[in-house]
């Protein structure tokens, strides 16, 4: 029987909403035109089998190792991991990432994600590490528009470009934000310890704020900004049926009638991270600087992370 309309309303929200996404099970590339203009590149990769970390209970899990640098250099595959959030994993999912041999697991959830989604399960004996990085009210706005039901009211909450100007309001206050800088700051200073490491860290979709913390992260570590971008935009292709299924379940349900409203939204876009990089570059004029004055983070910790990440 399909679930009462309460009952859905409920799930995709709780379980669904995210800083910039929507989650479900699937994986898979966009495939629709308005998203696919938008980030050509990632639709058309995929990460080499060594780098996907195939989960059933989350879409967006992979090995950052096998990045090349400026320097000749290869990021190293089996230190760190990128994922979207993990309430959902499966009893053969907690098996692989056992296997990964993780000693941290990091958490950028705010309050009000986990609460909705759930705590992350894990392999026995990890504990999860709460570091949240502030979502500027996105999740409650996005969840306010769904639950409107008023296909009108969400129009004007999230049509004619909306959607996309409130992701890229979001990426300034990773700059912005002295809370957010001091929480990343944690997360890279813990990235260069040796006893911390493997570790893997995520937010809700693993798009917006682990996109931009990775992104730094490969860009500190001499990895060519165009590589970098594409790992950010390699989320699409990740994380297209699931979006997908989202929207369907949300019409299906009701609750939205237009639901090509939510892909701007559920995407990562390239004008997204620029937006972030643009304030970088007003704030700090570039990334070492933002690096050193705006996190705080000494030449120590950046060798550290070169020497445990890098061979």
């Amino acid at each position: 029987m399909f679930p009462s309309r309460r009952r859905v309303t409920t799930l995709l929200l709780g379980s669904a909403l995210g800083v910039g996404g929507l989650a479900a099970a699937g994986c898979g590339a966009p495939a629709d035109a308005a998203g696919a203009a938008a980030t050509p590149r990632a639709r058309r990769s995929t990460p080499p089998p060594a780098r996907r970390v195939p989960l059933h209970g989350a879409v967006n899990c992979r090995d950052l190792g096998g990045y090349r640098t400026d320097h000749g250099r290869t990021v190293r595959y089996g230190r760190l991991f990128r994922s979207d959030s993990l309430p959902k994993l499966t009893p053969d999912d907690l098996t692989v990432l056992h296997r990964l041999g993780l000693r941290t697991v990091i958490d950028m959830r705010v309050p009000s994600e986990v609460s909705f989604d759930g705590a992350d399960r894990l392999p026995a004996g990890l504990a999860v590490t709460s570091l949240p990085v502030n979502d500027t009210g996105l999740f409650a706005a996005m969840q306010a528009a769904i639950a409107t039901k008023d296909p009108v009211e969400q129009q004007r909450r999230l049509g004619d470009g909306r959607g996309e100007a409130l992701m890229r309001d979001v990426y300034p206050t990773f700059v912005t934000s002295a809370a957010n800088r001091a929480a990343f700051a944690t997360m890279l200073t813990r990235f260069a310890d040796q006893d911390r490491l493997p570790l893997l860290f995520h937010c809700t979709s693993g798009k917006d704020r682990t996109g931009w913390l990775t992104y730094l992260l490969l860009r500190l570590l001499g990895v060519p900004h165009a590589t970098a971008e594409q790992d950010y935009l390699l989320t699409n292709t990740l994380r297209r049926d699931a979006d997908a299924a989202v929207r369907a379940q949300l019409k299906q349900a009701g609750l939205m009638q237009d639901t090509d409203l939510l892909i701007p939204l559920q995407e990562v876009r390239s004008g997204y991270l620029a937006a972030g990089l643009d304030q970088l570059r007003q704030d700090y004029g570039d990334i070492p600087r933002y690096l050193s004055a705006g996190l705080g983070l000494h030449t120590s910790t950046l060798a550290r992370l070169r020497a445990r990440l890098l061979h």
